[in-house]
């Protein structure tokens, strides 16, 4: 049963029903679904299967009533985490500032800003060394000491909730490190626990594997399998040496990484981020990523997760194609039993290639071949992440536009990586094959835009135009359909941080040039309106502010594509039954135009003028055209 659907449900017997009650009304519910998926992954395993029936029970009664409580709230809410006052900001917890204490110290920051939905970055126990930054874990609900203890995280989402703000954390679904208890006991000799990952005594299997299988670290981790001394086996580890696959065609993998799920989000989380999810079914003569067998468990753990905790939903991390990822919000009996949100990263690389290009014909090809999402499903939109910006557009698409795929994949490395002379990006190359020409890149978003160049240059009118880019694709991402995400330190256009050339564990990550700490001394100063950094915050707060006090951007599966005519432009539209909002976006260094009576056909121009949400105020129209200054975003209220 899908979200509308339970709390329908749910509101008509709320007030008569206890919280047990209503448990057993959701399993009794869900029941018919939960076996169907269980058995298509475990076909015959009744007693795994019953066994699975009593752990959701006793998961249930472990849920802190408050929690239960809340998942009603929720519940009758409808779909909350669409509503267009929900703007979020992704974070390293040390890097913010210190601690969980220092975290909850600085929700005033948040608040002002107007964010009230955080992602923070792992903080569970991982290994010392090398940790893929913590998604190498080590426990899924042990507080690691740098972040300070698992009170301090429960005091900060106790607080979060007493101010209506919402928290994401990850859970690592598809690995775990080589320190976790279960590697530790299967590397010790037991083979219960060398049956909860992929070991093998000799390369036979994992070399059939090897065939189909790609490189997901090619420089730093080649290959797919790890041979480990202690066990003498060789074990799958697709990312890093040190994190393990797990092996969920065995059942009691699910059930005791289900039992983990629980125990995290009733540490008060609100939205799961499902890590690697696209990875968690294996299949020799496959790539093994987004396998139906892997719809089929994330369906069958949100399915459970619905039976004992309602009010939590899940995001699909899966960096993939279009048409892959809207299968994450569930297809057929599962559509929409899947998960609730998922990154468009697609429109984020789409955005990063208008910027390069000065052109949207590509975004808008891309963007129009999109499925349909269901209804209560959302997409999480972004600029930027703790992560590398990958190339994944359609090659068929490229070459539409008259380019050669390699060409240009090639084209957009150079003018970001610092391959072109003349291009105001100075990011860096993330695991460049050099076999196939593919890469990825890394930067901070102010210093992809061109503001670390014009600072080092002095270059004043470079300066004022990459405060107008990092305004633009905020102002884009604020105004499309979805939920926001602003990744911390962006709001202020923090640069690169080339610190992480000195730490031998970080050093061959170039990832870590876009995990700066954040910089309170900047803040501080941010009353000073002449700073770029001030500019950023302050644009963005009234964008936010604006977002927040007009319900046209809660996401209802109302964004609308229209065509201008002019290959610098992006025009869209997002409408209510009461309201209206005409974004206009341009891409290019020089004015363009629209035509004014397409704009007025469509109701946004009146008595030869037109309304700016963001300048607020109208604006005369002196001529048949609008005029759209370089980089410049209006938002036009419908007249």
């Amino acid at each position: 049963m899908n979200q509308a659907a339970l709390h329908a449900l749910l509101a008509s017997r709320a007030n008569t029903e206890g919280l047990k009650k209503l448990f057993d009304l959701r399993l009794a519910t869900n029941a018919t679904l939960i076996k169907e998926l269980y058995f298509s992954l475990y076909p015959k395993d009744e007693v795994a299967f019953e066994k699975l029936l009593d752990v959701l029970k006793s998961l249930f009664e472990k849920r802190p009533e408050k929690l239960q409580t809340q998942d009603l709230e929720r519940l009758k809410k409808g779909n909350w985490y669409q509503s267009e006052e929900i703007v979020g900001m992704q974070l390293y917890v040390d890097h913010f500032n210190k601690d969980l204490k220092g975290l909850k110290n600085k929700l005033s920051y948040f608040d002002e800003l107007g964010v009230n939905f955080l992602h923070l970055m792992p903080i569970t126990t991982r290994p010392k060394g090398e940790n893929d930054g913590g998604y190498a874990v080590n426990s899924y609900h042990e507080i690691d000491k740098r972040y300070g203890t698992k009170k301090d995280l429960l005091d900060l989402t106790k607080t979060l909730r007493s101010k209506n703000m919402y928290l994401m954390l990850d859970f690592v679904v598809n690995h775990t490190s080589n320190e976790y208890p279960w590697a530790k006991k299967a590397m010790a000799g037991d083979k219960k626990y060398q049956d909860f990952y992929y070991t093998y005594a000799d390369r036979t299997i994992p070399d059939a594997f090897e065939k189909t299988l790609p490189e997901i670290f090619p420089k730093t981790s080649p290959g797919n399998f790890t041979y480990n001394e202690k066990m003498q086996k060789w074990v799958m580890t697709a990312f890093n040496s040190y994190q393990w696959d797990l092996n969920y065609t065995n059942p009691e993998v699910f059930l005791a990484m289900l039992t983990n799920l629980s125990k995290l989000v009733n540490l008060g989380v609100d939205v799961v981020r499902f890590d690697a999810l696209a990875f968690l079914w294996k299949k020799i003569g496959t790539i093994s990523q987004n396998l139906p067998e892997a719809h089929t468990l994330v369906s069958l753990f949100k399915v459970c997760l619905q039976t004992f905790a309602p009010g939590v939903i899940l995001l699909a991390e899966a960096i993939v194609a279009p048409r892959e990822i809207i299968k994450y919000f569930g297809e057929g009996m599962t559509r929409g039993n899947e998960c609730e949100l998922a990154y468009n990263a697609s429109l984020m690389a789409l955005l990063w290639n208008s910027i390069a290009t000065k052109k949207t014909g590509l975004l808008y090809k891309s963007i129009i071949n999109i499925p349909d999402k269901p209804d209560s499903c959302g997409w999480i939109n972004y600029i930027r992440c703790h992560d590398d910006i990958g190339l994944g557009i359609d090659d068929g698409f490229i070459s539409e536009m008259g380019w050669n795929p390699t060409g240009h994949r090639r084209f957009l490395l150079d003018y970001y990586c610092q391959g072109l002379p003349w291009s105001p990006a100075k990011g860096l190359l993330f695991m460049f094959n050099p076999k196939t020409g593919d890469g990825r890149i890394t930067g901070s978003t102010a210093s992809l835009l061109g503001l670390e160049k014009a600072l080092d240059t002095k270059d004043t009118a470079l300066l004022d135009e990459a405060v107008e880019k990092i305004v633009l694709l905020h102002g884009i991402v604020l105004a499309y359909g979805g939920l926001p995400l602003i990744y911390a330190g962006d709001e202020i256009g923090t640069l690169n941080d080339y610190s992480f050339l000195k730490d031998n564990t970080k050093k061959e990550d170039s990832r870590w040039v876009n995990r700066p700490h954040q910089n309170w001394e900047i803040i501080a100063g941010l009353d000073d309106a002449t700073t770029p950094n001030s500019k950023i915050f302050h644009r963005l707060k009234k964008l936010i502010s604006i977002r927040k006090k007009n319900k046209v951007f809660a996401d209802n599966s109302n964004v609308r594509l229209h065509h201008s005519g002019n290959d610098h432009i992006l025009l869209f539209e997002r409408t209510d039954k009461k309201s209206g909002v005409l974004v206009i976006a341009n891409f290019n260094t020089a004015t363009e135009v629209v035509d004014a009576s397409a704009i007025q056909k469509m109701g946004y121009i009146k008595n030869s003028a037109f309304e700016d949400m963001i300048q607020n105020k109208k604006i005369k129209v002196s001529s048949g055209f609008l005029e759209i200054a370089p980089y410049q975003l209006l938002w036009l209220k419908k007249s």
